[in-house]
């Protein structure tokens, strides 16, 4: 059907209804400057200043990509993660001017002594006062017997 439909034209496409045929052509002015109202001088600063800026939210938006592929890179080397190529390609077209901003900083150290204080024996000792003992003693009484029963299975002696 849609080969038909090419390969033969509308025959009514042609026509208007208020008449005339290929009158309204001349309706769309040749030059833009015209079309935006301005002289053609004001139109080229206004798309220099279009160009200027875009060329200016493009820097911006490589430049705070690049800080994020920084931070990426610091929380892999904390965690000891692999790294990613996609930010060392960021990080080498950025440059040495990135730096991780302070404040994406200040929550990565925030997260670095909350994980020191639950590694510290301090930390160890106030989640054991949280804990339930009941709770503590049946989750090590089922870990007891699940372990037996997997020796079980295994071991014919037993």
């Amino acid at each position: 059907m849609f080969l038909i439909k090419t390969m033969m034209p509308n025959p009514l496409a042609g026509l208007n209804p208020m008449g005339g045929g290929d009158e309204d052509v001349e309706a769309a002015p040749a030059d833009p400057a015209k079309a935006a109202g301005m002289t053609r001088e004001e139109y080229e600063e206004y798309q220099k200043q279009l160009v200027e800026e875009k060329m200016e939210r493009d820097a911006d938006f490589l430049h705070k990509k690049a800080e994020r592929a920084t931070l990426r890179v610091c929380l892999r080397d904390k965690y000891r993660l692999p790294k990613s190529e996609q930010d060392d390609n960021m990080l080498a077209m950025a440059g040495d001017d990135v730096d991780v901003p302070e404040e994406l900083l200040k929550m990565v150290d925030e997260d670095a002594t909350e994980e020191e204080d639950k590694d510290s024996i301090l930390g160890g000792l106030q989640n054991l006062q949280n804990m339930d003992m009941d709770q503590l003693k049946e989750k090590a009484s089922a870990t007891v017997t699940e372990m037996k029963a997997k020796a079980e299975e295994k071991c014919s002696v037993m």
